[in-house]
């Protein structure tokens, strides 16, 4: 019974958290300010309350939106996002994404404009085309593989360079046997040849 209760009452908590204002924001009325905090897109209130009719996150640090921020925030009348460094890579999609969904009456779009990268440096993010915006990805696996690619040519050319010097080992022991073995010879031959002419003379002493 109790837990149907909570169960119950779960939802009117719900909706009490979803009203209150955010943290390091002030509120009047529907009206929230979140300007000039000093807010990152990392320290940006996840939520709103559903009732905001007006926004307020200009002059922070904010270089993109999270997914979804937005989209419940059904009786929003005015945003301003001016003021703020956005990145725009894939991370700034949605927010390009929900300013062109917007009515031509909302201004929002006024003021956001790219800060990187360098080659879309003062654009406007909604007059941006899609292609653009991916041209400047970066993903994290592609760098990854492309260090993989990287450390596999080297692994390779040390492998060559030891199969080489290998090599070269081999050919410069086989060289070298070689002479020893035709300088053992040589001292054996010359070796052999003084004990025949000793031997000589005694044959031809004995008829």
């Amino acid at each position: 019974m109790k837990g149907l209760l909570l169960l119950c009452l779960l939802p009117l908590f719900g909706g009490q958290r979803s009203s209150a204002c955010p943290p390091l924001c002030s509120c009047h009325g529907s009206q929230v300010d979140c300007s000039s905090r000093f807010l990152t897109s990392s320290s940006l209130p996840t939520s709103f309350p559903a009732g905001t009719t007006s926004l307020r996150l200009h002059d922070n640090r904010l270089t993109s939106l999270p997914n979804g921020l937005l989209d419940d925030l059904t009786s929003l009348g005015s945003v301003s996002l001016h003021g703020n460094p956005w990145q725009c890579d894939c991370g700034v999609l949605y927010l390009r994404s929900w300013l062109l969904r917007q009515p031509a009456t909302l201004t929002s779009h006024l003021g956001v404009n790219c800060s990187s990268p360098p080659s879309l440096r003062g654009r406007l993010l909604v007059y941006l085309t899609e292609k653009e915006v991916l041209e400047s990805c970066h993903y994290w696996y592609c760098d990854l593989a492309l260090a993989s690619q990287v450390c596999l040519f080297v692994f390779v050319l040390v492998q060559a360079a030891l199969l080489v010097a290998l090599i070269v080992f081999l050919r410069r022991f086989e060289r070298l046997s070689k002479q020893e073995r035709r300088t053992t010879e040589e001292s054996f031959t010359a070796g052999e040849s003084p004990r025949e002419n000793e031997y000589a003379p005694l044959k031809g002493s004995s008829i």
